[in-house]
C-alpha cells in the first residue's frame, strides 16, 4: 500500500514506491550495461538488444533517445526535465513523434545513464520505446475532456502500459508490436492503423466494452486492421490481448523482417483462420488469471488526478466576445481549439508546425514555456499527440485570449491545425540510418509556400504526410497527401500518394505516378491543390473532391510540363 500524500497530477498515473524503485533499478541496469559497452566488454552486436529495449538508437551522426511519453500524458514537471536534457545532453532541442514520444537526437551514449536517472526523477523512462516488444500505447489526446467522448481510455491505457512492460512473454516478438485505444465514436488515434486497434464505449452494465481491430499497419506493406470483434468485456481485455499477442508471438515470421508484422499473418491465414486460432487461446487461458476486476479498474482510475473544472459562467460569453474583438485570435479558434465535455472549458492545441520550421521540432526554451502555459492555463497537464502538436486539455474559455497572447508573442501562435501547414514528417535522411531522403526540407518549403492564414483557411482540411522511407515513420499512406523519400541512382526524389486517412474513412493512399525531384514535387502539390480549389463543390473538403472525382484530374496537375 503507497504511503503516498503528494497530490494526484491531473491526467496522468500517478507513480508509486513500487514504481520509482523499479525505474531505479532499471537505471543501475542500464549503467552497468554501458560501463561494459564503453570498456569493450560488450560488442555492438551484444549491446544492440539491450539498448534497444532502453530507448537508444544508433543514428547516422549520433545516438537517439526515445523517450516513452504513455498514452501522451505528461505533466510540467516532465516538461521542465526534458527541457533540462535537451539543454545539457543535446543541441537544445527534442522532436515529438507519431507515436506520442519524444526523441533526443545528438546523445553520447556515456550521457545515457545519467539522462535516465533524470528522467526517473520526474516518473518517466525509455524503457519498450524501441525493440520487437510491445510498444507506447497511444491514445486520443482529448480523452478525458473531448465533448464526444464516450468513455476516457487513459484507465484502460495505463492498464495496458503495466500488462505490457518487461511481459516475460513478450520481449522478443517477431517485430515491434503498437496498440492504440480511443473511447471516442470519431478515430483520432488511427486504430485500424495498428498492430491492435481498441474502440472502448459503455456496455449494458456501464462498463467498458471493446471494439478490436488487428493487423493493421503501415510500412512497405500498408494493411488497414480487420475487425476481430466486437464488445469484447472490461474484465476480459487483458486475457483477449494476451491471447492475440501469443497467437503472433507462435506463429508470426521470424525469417523475413519484412514479413514479421503481425498484419502480414493475418493476411496469410485470413480473418476467420486467425480468430479461430486466437479464440482457441482465449478458451484454454486460466482467465481469473487475467480477469480485470472492477476494484482494479477503480484503483488504477483513483491514480489520476481530476482537474476542478470551475468556470464563471459567463466564461462562454467572454471568449465570444474576445473573437470578436480580434479577428487573429478568432482565426485561432477555430483551427486549434477542441470542444470540451464543460461548457466553460476548452481544449486548446500547440502548434509545433511554424511557417518554415521542421514539424515536431521543440527548443528548451519552448518546452519550458509550455510547462510554464499548463501551469498558469491547465493543471499542470500537458498531452502529446500523434500529429507532432501538443495539447492544454482544460483551458477555462474566459482565458483563452491570454494563453493565445503568450503563444503568439513567443511563436506558437500559428494557426494552422489540421490544415496543410500541418504536416506530419519523420526526422528523414537528416539523422535516420534508414532513410533514403531527408523529410524536414520538403516539409519546411511546403510549409512557407502555404504560410498564409487565410490560403490555409480556404484549402480547408488537408493532411500532408511526408516519409524518408518506405518505413512510414510519417505516415505518408495515410495522408490526404502523402510523400514518400525514395533512393534513384544516389539522388533523392520524391514519390506521391493521393487518398490516404487514418480516421473513420480509413484508406491507404494511391500512388499517382512517378516519383519527383524535391523542388519539382513543391511545384507539382501547388498545382494539384489549385486544382482541387477549381473542382471542388462548394464546403467539400480535399479528400472528398478526390475521391469524387478520381485520381485522372488531379494526376493531369501534377506532371503538367513546366
Amino acid at each position: 500500500m503507497s504511503t503516498d500524500t503528494a497530490p494526484l497530477p491531473v491526467g496522468r498515473y500517478a507513480y508509486d514506491e513500487v514504481d520509482r524503485t523499479f525505474l531505479s533499478q532499471r537505471v543501475a541496469q542500464f549503467r552497468e550495461q554501458v560501463g561494459r559497452r564503453v570498456a569493450g566488454d560488450l560488442t555492438e552486436d551484444e549491446f544492440k538488444p539491450l539498448r534497444l529495449m532502453n530507448g537508444l538508437y544508433l543514428q547516422l551522426h549520433a545516438y537517439m533517445l526515445r523517450v516513452a511519453v504513455p498514452y501522451g500524458m505528461m505533466g510540467s514537471d516532465q516538461m521542465r526535465e526534458l527541457a533540462h536534457i535537451a539543454r545539457t545532453y543535446d543541441r537544445d532541442y527534442g522532436h515529438f513523434t507519431t507515436r506520442q514520444n519524444i526523441q533526443f537526437n545528438w546523445i553520447r551514449l556515456e550521457d545515457t545513464p545519467d539522462i535516465l536517472e533524470r528522467l526517473a526523477g520526474v516518473n518517466m523512462h525509455a524503457i519498450q520505446t524501441s525493440g520487437n516488444c510491445i510498444r507506447n500505447v497511444t491514445c486520443d489526446e482529448f480523452a478525458g475532456a473531448a465533448a464526444d467522448e464516450l468513455l476516457d481510455p487513459r484507465i484502460h491505457a495505463e492498464i495496458l502500459r503495466q500488462w505490457s512492460t518487461l511481459h516475460p512473454e513478450f520481449s522478443f516478438l517477431p517485430r515491434k508490436f503498437k496498440i492504440a485505444i480511443s473511447g471516442s465514436p470519431h478515430d483520432r488515434v488511427a486504430a485500424r492503423f495498428h498492430d491492435i486497434g481498441l474502440v472502448a464505449h459503455p456496455g449494458p452494465d456501464g462498463r467498458a466494452v471493446f471494439d478490436v481491430f488487428v493487423g493493421g499497419g503501415l510500412g512497405r506493406t500498408p494493411i488497414i486492421g480487420v475487425h476481430l470483434r466486437d464488445n469484447l468485456p472490461e474484465e476480459d481485455l487483458l486475457a483477449y490481448l494476451e491471447a492475440v499477442v501469443r497467437v503472433y508471438n507462435a506463429y508470426g515470421r521470424r525469417d523475413n523482417m519484412y514479413k514479421a508484422r503481425i498484419k502480414i499473418l493475418v493476411q496469410a491465414l485470413g480473418v476467420e483462420q486467425f480468430r479461430e486460432k486466437v479464440d482457441a487461446e482465449f478458451a484454454q487461458m486460466n482467465r481469473a488469471d487475467y480477469r480485470l476486476d472492477p476494484a482494479i479498474v477503480e484503483g488504477i482510475r483513483a491514480r489520476f488526478g481530476i482537474p476542478d473544472l470551475d468556470a464563471p459562467a459567463d466564461a462562454a460569453q467572454t471568449l465570444e466576445a474576445d473573437r470578436r474583438a480580434d479577428a487573429r485570435l478568432d482565426r485561432w479558434v477555430r483551427t486549434n481549439t477542441h470542444a470540451h465535455r464543460h461548457e466553460g472549458f476548452i481544449s486548446a492545441v500547440v502548434s509545433i508546425k511554424p511557417d518554415g520550421g521542421i514539424p515536431g521540432d521543440v527548443t528548451a526554451d519552448q518546452m519550458d514555456l509550455i510547462a510554464a502555459l499548463a501551469d498558469d492555463f491547465s493543471f499542470g497537464e500537458i498531452r502529446v499527440t500523434h500529429m507532432q502538436n501538443v495539447v492544454l486539455g482544460h483551458v477555462r474559455k474566459d482565458r483563452l485570449r491570454d494563453l493565445w497572447l503568450r503563444l503568439d508573442g513567443a511563436g506558437l501562435g500559428t494557426p494552422n491545425i489540421g490544415l496543410v501547414g500541418d504536416i506530419i514528417a519523420c526526422p528523414g535522411l537528416d539523422y535516420c540510418a534508414l532513410a533514403n531522403a531527408r523529410s524536414i526540407p520538403i516539409a519546411q518549403k511546403l510549409s512557407a509556400r502555404f504560410a498564409n492564414p487565410e490560403l490555409q483557411e480556404n484549402i480547408g482540411t488537408l493532411r500532408i504526410n511526408i516519409s524518408g522511407c518506405i518505413n512510414a515513420c510519417g505516415h505518408h499512406h495515410a495522408g490526404h497527401i502523402g510523400i514518400l523519400g525514395v533512393d534513384k541512382r544516389g539522388e533523392e526524389f520524391f514519390q506521391l500518394t493521393l487518398g490516404g486517412s487514418a480516421e473513420n474513412d480509413v484508406a491507404i493512399g494511391q500512388i499517382i505516378g512517378p516519383a519527383l525531384p524535391e523542388d519539382e514535387t513543391v511545384d507539382a502539390i501547388a498545382r494539384l491543390i489549385d486544382t482541387y480549389l477549381v473542382l471542388r463543390n462548394e464546403g467539400e473538403a480535399f479528400i472528398d473532391t478526390y475521391r469524387r472525382l478520381g485520381a485522372a484530374s488531379f494526376k493531369d496537375a501534377v506532371y503538367a510540363p513546366a
